[in-house]
């Protein structure tokens, strides 16, 4: 695909890495900060609405106190609090140079999770968008419960989003954004770790992220929290719902505005010729995740055909939910290839397993529907 045709958008999501903020001693880098924001400027000025997600508060903040690193949750917790502050400063400030308004927003995962707080925040940013305005998105890391693997008595929980990469995939689908730029401190996907081998190949274009491309990715970035598996799993998504993506370098000098110029730099990711629901996008990839049913092959079967899941194919139940939580859908052999909106209690689910819908009524004493979870409230992963 031509360059210009793959930068060809009007809604466009920018990424901004840890390590691309700041410079060699770990000091915020406001030269570059500052072609960023004139980069980003000049689109918004041309038509273009843009949204940023940057990195930087907990960095920003353990500069401050002159902490050598932040072990520990409440350390990071806290230097985010004291750095976020003086991260968007700097953004106001850079955008207000060219007539601008810049706007926060600190995110949790149940901003996304709880339905009517995820609606609410899709009119929020639309209406920002409407404006003129640019958002100015980072994780809430004060308050994040991403390091929590154990909350309430509940293992496992799955969080939607974990990381600043994770949380660009997210908004850039949902948003319905033509593209997603993930800047980093690489140029993108290589054939091999880069850093290890001198032969190591720039990947140009990927068609799909695949399970061949996914094993491409080596360790994680020294500073952020990510590496190039969270990178390909953003495009993932963002592609699978029709959504381009560019993984580039962002030190590279002035990088935003010759991507838009159609200079040959990073890793185009291809979109998916897909459609799905908003609702449906939701429930599989916006939701925190606690409870888990697992079923036979041959609900399996009648759920990738996309069947509702009824009883009779339900063969275990893990951990506690609710009637309308969004839970997993694991096969037998524990693998998880869907998502859906329960119809019923984790308490109830367990009395009708392996029973037929006809049965439900006289096991729990009520109905409410002959499935656990319908077909439209399911999404396949």
């Amino acid at each position: 695909m031509d360059r210009l045709e793959f930068v060809k958008a009007k809604r466009i999501v920018v990424k901004l890495g840890t390590n691309v903020l700041r410079n060699d001693e770990g000091y915020v880098s406001l030269p570059r900060i500052y072609s960023f924001i004139e980069d980003m400027a000049t689109l918004v000025m041309s038509g273009k609405e843009v949204i940023l997600i940057t990195s930087g508060a907990v960095g920003l903040g353990k500069k401050r106190l002159n902490l050598q690193d932040t072990q520990g949750t409440a350390l990071k917790q806290a230097c985010a609090a004291i750095g976020q502050g003086k991260l968007m400063s700097i953004y106001e400030g850079g955008f207000e140079t060219y007539g601008l308004v810049a706007a926060q927003i600190l995110l949790t995962e149940d901003d996304f999770s709880v339905r009517e707080r995820y609606l609410s925040l899709r009119t929020t940013l639309n209406k920002l968008l409407e404006l003129g305005a640019i958002p100015v998105i980072n994780q809430n890391d004060t308050v994040s419960t991403r390091d929590v693997t154990l909350r309430d008595g509940i293992e496992d929980m799955q969080v939607c989003f974990s990381d600043n990469d994770k949380l660009s995939a997210l908004v850039a689908s949902e948003l319905d954004a033509d593209l997603l730029i993930i800047l980093s401190d690489i140029a993108g996907l290589y054939s091999d770790n880069p850093k290890t081998n001198k032969d190591a190949k720039l990947i140009k274009c990927v068609e799909k992220v695949d399970d061949s491309i996914l094993a491409l990715a080596s360790g994680t970035s020294s500073g952020g929290r990510g590496g190039m598996e969270t990178k390909l799993k953003a495009a993932r998504q963002v592609t699978r719902f029709g959504g381009k993506v560019l993984i580039a370098n962002g030190k590279e000098p002035y990088v935003i505005r010759r991507i838009f110029e159609g200079e040959d730099l990073g890793t185009m990711f291809l979109p998916e010729n897909r459609s799905m629901s908003d609702k449906r996008r939701w429930i599989g990839y916006a939701t925190n995740i606690i409870g888990k049913i697992v079923v036979n092959n041959g609900a399996k079967k009648a759920l990738l055909a996309e069947k509702s899941l009824l009883p009779i194919g339900v063969i275990d139940v893990i951990n506690t939910f609710k009637k309308g939580d969004v839970i997993s859908i694991l096969d037998e052999d524990k693998n998880e290839f869907a998502r859906g909106i329960v119809n019923y209690d984790s308490n109830s689910c367990k009395k009708v397993i392996g029973h037929h819908s006809d049965n439900i009524a006289e096991i729990l004493g009520f109905k409410n529907y002959d499935a656990i979870i319908t077909r439209d409230n399911i999404t396949l992963l």
